[in-house]
């Protein structure tokens, strides 16, 4: 796992297996992004099989190989299709792509796992969730920064229990370090990965909606920028937004590809959740100054003050439970509403986004 490099982080080490071997088999198609390795590493954590790969860049799948060494390298997307002892697609592709793969594993009885953003438009929600109606397959997306992350899974946790009430307010922080030299071309034109709050503020949304135990939210402003990339004049490398929740928890969120070289890890991700009766903070990544080691939550309560290093001791059950979930038709891991309506959200924000620097960026 690179810590400096958030394109390529992919935990792993969360084995909690809830099928046998051979019980549920799944396929990778699309390496363009390297959230695949952590989609399959959390699957086969849980107890999938992971029997087929196919991208159409050896290069990709020669370097697949070396994490994944005993899976078969499919010839074509079809092959994977037409097999019918697999059970579900995982994909990673350029993110404008990807629900096209999707509609075609469910066309072939296959439920999907894409990685977030699993759309880049509105139009494309709209498809998957007729095919989702159509089918009765699930569409899973890879919220990572909630779902591999096991002191945003306690945050959760200590949330459902009551710990700090009512969840009235939510601020997110989503810093990523940007190795644009190392970038390919797509990771810059906003047509193809759907912008900044489309792409890494997926995310921010989707832990407001969970946190804060909404169904349902309205965008009331946001806005993003091109403040240090002016040889990408398409790229935006800041993005922020406010939401209200239908249960009346307001949200902000910041978005930003400006991580400086000294910190020890790819981004500063952190989130704080305010309650009627106290508060939480995550450090997901990092604790500055401090540990060099992430997964840090920090409670104040009517108790007190309490500090819980939550990494090797949560586990992530998402993997799991979204495995038993395609193989029972149940909502344990995410409700397909959830995932969808966060992925609406996330694009809404960036369709009514004012430019802050309207000559650099388009739209």
């Amino acid at each position: 796992m690179n810590r400096n490099d958030g394109m390529n982080y992919a935990p792993k080490g969360f084995d909690n297996k809830v099928v046998e071997a051979g019980e549920f088999r799944f396929a990778a198609i699309g390496l363009d992004h390297g959230h695949i390795y952590g989609m399959c590493n959390g699957l086969t954590e849980a107890g999938a099989e992971l029997v087929a790969v196919y991208d159409p860049d050896p290069s990709k799948v020669e370097g697949f190989l070396k994490a994944f060494p005993e899976v078969k390298v499919a010839a074509s997307e079809d092959e994977i299709y037409e097999d019918d002892t697999i059970n579900l697609v995982a994909c990673a592709s350029i993110p404008v792509d990807r629900y096209q793969v999707g509609l075609r594993a469910l066309e072939h009885g296959k439920h999907f796992f894409a990685d977030k953003p699993a759309f880049t438009t509105l139009d494309q929600v709209k498809e998957a969730r007729k095919k989702v109606e159509e089918t009765g397959l699930k569409w899973g997306i890879y919220y990572s920064e909630r779902l591999h992350v096991e002191s945003a899974i306690f945050a959760g946790q200590l949330i459902d229990e009551g710990a700090i009430g009512r969840v009235i307010q939510v601020i997110g922080t989503g810093p990523h370090r940007a190795n644009a030299p190392s970038r390919p071309d797509w990771f810059f034109d906003p047509e193809q990965y759907g912008g900044i709050l489309c792409d890494i503020g997926s995310h921010q949304i989707e832990q407001f909606l969970h946190f804060a135990g909404a169904k349902d939210a309205q965008v009331l402003h946001s806005k993003v920028a091109n403040y240090n990339y002016k040889e990408y004049p398409k790229f935006e490398d800041y993005g922020d937004a406010t939401l209200v929740a239908d249960n009346g928890a307001t949200f902000y969120f910041r978005v930003d590809w400006f991580t400086p070289d000294g910190l020890g890890t790819w981004g500063d991700g952190r989130t704080i959740i305010l309650g009627t009766e106290g508060y939480i903070e995550i450090r997901k990544y990092i604790d500055i100054a401090r540990d060099p080691n992430g997964d840090h939550l920090y409670l104040v309560n009517q108790e007190g003050e309490k500090h819980f290093e939550c990494s090797g001791k949560v586990g992530c059950p998402y993997f799991g439970e979204f495995i038993l979930d395609c193989l029972h038709g149940t909502e344990n891991a995410m409700t397909q509403e959830h995932a969808f309506r966060a992925a609406e959200l996330c694009i809404e924000a960036q369709n009514m986004a004012i430019n802050v620097e309207p000559a650099v960026s388009e739209g």
